[in-house]
């Protein structure tokens, strides 16, 4: 479904780093956390010859430093060496002054719409793969795993796989499972898991909504991913799942989406009509948004203000969604916004490194020698 996507991934950083006003004005000040980047493994093995159907990305290594992501041979997507080799991602993060990336598979990856077995073990080879990742550079890279939520009963096993097995901090998952909202309650052990393994769950839109109908202008990824990730964030909300679970710590994608924006609509609409909108929960969807996290990735400084008043200064992490062009890379710098927004040093230091050490469950002390300077 996101065939179209023909960008290229992976902008050159060297040109702009070094003349950065950013860089020079704040070098390396602040101990940043980018909480919101997409990994893959180098080689991915033929699934289509593996598991007996298609639909699945095969990795083509055409020229050195790149390499096609492709679906049964049809062109997606390109991307460059530092969205599948974890030093040249260390080398552009030690330019751009990020400290730690929090590693996660790209969204197209979920698969939620093949057989269950299959999904799992696919997941299972992505999570070692960030898992050996995180081991090898634990100073630089936490990890998210990625679990079959279609078949929710492998989703809790593989999520207590990441975390107890792994050492991973949670898991990504996307803003819909098939056609299951996130309110679905065969979806809810997955949360109920994850509250009690005190595991982290970072929701990211995929799969957008009405895509046959944004054909063009890439308003799949413009348009459609922000309703996706409002549609996940009302669905969690009204279906009262943090009700349920005060202690689960989830993190939306991109600022929340369009939540920022339209939560006074949404308000409205709990408050005018509750014979529809309070049937799961009594809780008034804005006193919610202080439950949950989203990351900065807004691309406007007068919205990354608005997330502040909306969701709170604890709330709000950096996210950069590297390597890819729609994010915080290539022409900008992690925590541009940020330091457009002009916050103040406590706040920035609590949107750089702080909020996103409370929703990994994270010990600051594990990056003492990174930051013992900052400390």
């Amino acid at each position: 479904e996101n065939s179209h996507d023909h960008e290229v991934v992976g902008m050159k950083v060297k040109n702009y780093v070094r003349s950065s006003p950013l860089i020079d004005e704040q070098p390396h000040k602040n101990f940043k956390i980018d909480v919101h980047t997409h990994i893959l493994p180098p080689n991915l093995p033929d699934l289509k010859e593996k598991y007996g159907y298609g639909g699945f990305i095969s990795l083509e290594h055409h020229q050195p430093c790149k390499a096609r992501m492709l679906v049964d041979g049809k062109f997606f997507r390109e991307i460059e060496h530092n969205c599948y080799k974890p030093a040249q991602r260390i080398t552009e993060c030690d330019q751009t002054g990020v400290s730690v990336q929090v590693l996660s598979t790209v969204p197209v990856m979920f698969s939620y719409w093949a057989k269950p077995e299959h999904c799992l073990d696919l997941s299972r080879y992505l999570n070692d793969n960030i898992a050996q990742t995180v081991q090898e550079n634990p100073k630089r890279f936490i990890g998210l795993g990625t679990v079959p939520c279609q078949a929710p009963d492998l989703a809790v096993k593989e999520l207590r796989r990441c975390v107890n097995d792994l050492g991973l901090a949670g898991i990504q998952i996307g803003s819909h499972v098939n056609d299951w909202n996130l309110d679905r309650e065969e979806l809810f052990p997955i949360f109920e898991e994850a509250e009690r393994l005190g595991a982290a769950v970072f929701i990211h839109p995929w799969d957008m909504m009405n895509a046959k109908k944004m054909e063009k202008y890439w308003l799949p990824w413009l348009v459609g991913m922000p309703a996706e990730t409002t549609l996940a964030a009302c669905s969690l909300m009204f279906g009262g799942v943090f009700d349920k679970l005060p202690n689960l710590k989830v993190c939306f994608a991109h600022g929340g989406g369009s939540l920022p924006g339209t939560i006074g609509r949404i308000e409205r609409g709990w408050n005018c009509r509750p014979d529809l909108c309070q049937i799961d929960t009594k809780t008034n969807p804005r006193d919610l948004c202080s439950k949950f996290w989203v990351d900065s990735l807004v691309h406007d400084k007068v919205m990354l203000q608005r997330c502040v008043e909306v969701f709170g200064e604890d709330k709000i992490v950096l996210g950069t969604d590297y390597p890819f062009p729609l994010g915080e890379y290539g022409d900008v710098l992690p925590g541009h916004v940020v330091e457009e927004a002009q916050f103040g040093e406590k706040l920035k230091r609590k949107i750089y490194c702080d909020n996103a050490l409370t929703f990994l469950g994270v010990d600051a002390a594990k990056f003492a020698e990174e930051t013992e300077s900052e400390h």
